[in-house]
């Protein structure tokens, strides 16, 4: 990974990029809405369409927002903003933690510790509502990481709006804690699995926030 982005993501001062990845929605938009508004002295189709056109285009460069955040501590920390919709004990001794993304959150999500990126799986799945159940079985990025605590999995899961997974880096790419690695384009959800001794320092219904709130407990 580029060090400008190591650096950018540690960075304390006060800012806000878009995000990688947004070009295709949010070009066409701000073209639209910058064209209808040039014409919109000489048409009133223009005129008429001026309005929501530069609303959507208001929309979509608020939810591209990428802020630079002070990166938090902890051995592991939150991969994504949201509310953390399930804690749940897995089969294997892990522990899964669901952190539901609305549209309103920030989507660039950060890697929840340093480490190396050994996978990167693209599963292809549904769409129907990242809060639903029957989301276990959507479009979804798998993501494992090599880190002082072992093998650590994280997965980017695609909700009913959310139809586009980009991964920032790929596999073998070493990456600092909060590092941004992904971005999943409208409401969706990530899970990461905490490993077997691991234990859970949030709470379902928390707000967290990625490379900030920290996920494991001393």
């Amino acid at each position: 990974m580029p060090h400008s982005q190591t650096s950018a993501s540690r960075d304390s001062r006060v800012g806000v990029r878009l995000a990688r990845g947004a070009s295709p929605w949010l070009l066409p938009t701000v073209a639209t809405a910058a064209l209808s508004l040039a014409r919109a002295r000489r048409s009133g189709a223009a005129r008429a369409v001026a309005v929501p056109a530069t609303a959507l285009a208001a929309g979509m460069l608020w939810f591209f927002r990428d802020p630079e955040r002070e990166i938090g501590e902890g051995r592991v920390i939150s991969p994504a903003d949201g509310v953390v919709q399930s804690i749940m004990p897995w089969k294997d001794g892990r522990t899964r933690v669901a952190i539901f993304m609305s549209p309103l959150n920030v989507h660039v999500n950060r890697a929840p510790l340093a480490g190396t990126v050994t996978s990167v799986e693209h599963v292809p799945g549904g769409f129907v509502p990242a809060f639903n159940k029957e989301s276990e079985n959507n479009e979804r990025v798998v993501w494992h990481f090599d880190t002082e605590l072992g093998d650590i999995e994280m997965v980017q899961i695609a909700g009913a709006v959310a139809r586009r997974i980009v991964p920032y880096v790929p596999q073998g790419t070493k990456v600092e804690q909060g590092d941004r690695i992904g971005l999943i384009r409208f409401g969706s959800r990530v899970d990461i699995y905490l490993p077997e001794g691991v234990d859970v320092a949030v709470e379902v219904g928390q707000t967290t926030t990625a490379g900030v709130t920290r996920i494991d407990r001393d």
